[in-house]
């Protein structure tokens, strides 16, 4: 599947617009909660993360659906505009491990692997 993307939200992030800006004008873009996710784990801010991630990861869940996704299937990590739905998860990933929630961390973990073998690695989750 390869997500349409957002470049409204892609531009203003690269323009380096304060991502939580970004994410309320642009609710659907994952790419602005993966940055926020990606922020709040740099912080320490684990369950903040959390938060942000799984909201991210929500909103591209609606968009693969939309696009015809049926909750399995390729989701190309090369693909750039499918890059912020897979971040999200991979900030869920580090989130879920960071609070001790390893079922979640597991899970996570498989749909990186389900949508893309190379996902984790391009994601830093080895």
């Amino acid at each position: 599947m390869l997500l349409p993307g957002d470049p409204a939200a892609e531009a203003e992030l690269d323009a380096a617009e304060n991502p939580a800006i970004v994410a309320a004008a642009h609710p659907s873009a994952s790419v602005a909660w993966a940055t926020l996710a990606e922020d709040a784990l740099d912080d320490d801010k684990a369950v903040t993360a959390y938060a942000y991630a799984r909201t991210g990861y929500h909103r591209g869940l609606d968009q693969l659906r939309r696009n015809g996704w049926k909750g399995f299937g390729p989701v190309p990590f090369a693909h750039e505009p499918n890059q912020g739905f897979l971040r999200c998860v991979a900030a869920l990933a580090r989130a879920a491990d960071s609070i001790g929630e390893r079922d979640e961390y597991q899970r996570c973990l498989d749909l990186l692997d389900d949508c893309d073998p190379a996902a984790r690695a391009e994601l830093g989750l080895g």
